[in-house]
């Protein structure tokens, strides 16, 4: 059972800072997402998409401003329990919440702050038939360990940043003995550094780049042993694979949140803007995960919603106690 002040269910930007504000008030938290690494979307999406809405910086990349984000959260030292979505939650007698992920990890507190962005990311699957039967024998949907990959061939699909950037990343650090990406189109949604660096390294035969095709098929035992690709001019292609990572994005759905009791409306939670509770005290929402009269679902709209939570979730911590207010320009920061 992990123990803590603040279940932060999602590890996104909003969830991030939601760290560095309980942190002043000397709250600890805990964050777990579905994903596995922190940063939401920012981080598995668009690392190299530039924002241009972030107070006191004219254009920050997705990716810096998740690394600037942990930075400004490490003194608080969050614990995290990634890959893993929430899968349910348990009143206790005492007002408390037992949360439980699909893999069975608890984590225990008085106040569940509900940063989850669009919600649980599940991944765009390519219409190929035979697709299910090699999940996990082949088939995956995200890159968690590179080393999975070593010394093997494998076959990316996808036109964005994702699909680019792990190609890249397995060829050049000599990981795969083959990769292979291919794309439906000829042109990328990729960064253009990215799109030149893979032309280059396929110009180079370090990458076997074919574009204008899609895969169309999958064939084996009991592992993925080839790709069927089916490219515009040349018909059909089948390549020998030891894995197919179909890149496309992820769709994002409530999840199991969307039964936990909560008032819902439109696909997302709905909040008191006095302080940005729920329906069931204890349960903030904060972020793209809410939805109140006049809502913008905008970053920055998400760490003011953070911080006014955490004022409220202070109180119901420590009833007992005064919060006066301090300012980091006068006392700067100090962790626990």
């Amino acid at each position: 059972m992990i123990q803590t002040d603040v279940i932060i269910i999602g590890a996104g930007p909003v969830g991030l800072f939601a760290v560095f504000e309980a942190g002043l008030l000397k709250l600890k938290c805990h964050l777990i997402d579905s994903l596995p690494q922190p940063g939401g979307q920012c981080s598995e999406i668009y690392p190299k998409k530039p924002i241009y809405d972030i107070p006191g910086f004219p254009s920050v990349l997705a990716g810096e401003l998740v690394n600037n984000l942990l930075e400004q959260a490490a003194p608080f030292k969050p614990g995290f329990t990634l890959g893993e979505a929430a899968q349910d939650i348990e009143q206790q007698a005492d007002g408390s919440f037992i949360v439980t992920t699909v893999k069975g990890t608890k984590h225990h507190a008085p106040v569940v702050m509900i940063a989850g962005g669009l919600g649980v990311f599940e991944p765009r699957k390519p219409p190929i038939e035979t697709l299910h039967l090699f999940e996990e024998k082949g088939v995956d949907y995200m890159i968690k360990d590179p080393e999975v990959y070593r010394d093997k061939r494998c076959v990316i699909a996808g036109g964005g940043d994702s699909a680019l950037d792990w190609s890249i990343f397995l060829a050049e650090r000599n990981i795969a003995s083959k990769v292979t990406l291919v794309h439906r189109s000829s042109s990328f949604r990729g960064h253009l550094d990215s799109v030149q660096k893979v032309i280059d390294l396929a110009d180079a035969g370090r990458i076997e780049l074919i574009t204008e095709a899609e895969v169309t098929g999958l064939n084996g035992g009991s592992r993925l042993e080839q790709v069927v690709i089916r490219h515009s001019a040349n018909g059909e292609i089948v390549t020998e694979a030891d894995h197919f990572i179909p890149l496309f994005g992820l769709k994002p759905s409530l999840g199991p949140i969307a039964n936990w009791g909560l008032e819902i409306e439109k696909g997302a939670i709905k909040v008191d803007t006095l302080d940005y509770s729920t329906n069931i005290p204890g349960i903030y929402a904060i972020g793209d995960v809410n939805t109140y009269e006049g809502k913008l679902k905008l970053i920055l709209c998400g760490f003011h919603e953070g911080t006014i939570a955490l004022q409220s979730a202070f109180a119901r911590i420590h009833p007992e106690k005064k919060n006066v207010l301090k300012y980091t320009t006068v006392n700067g920061i100090q962790g626990f």
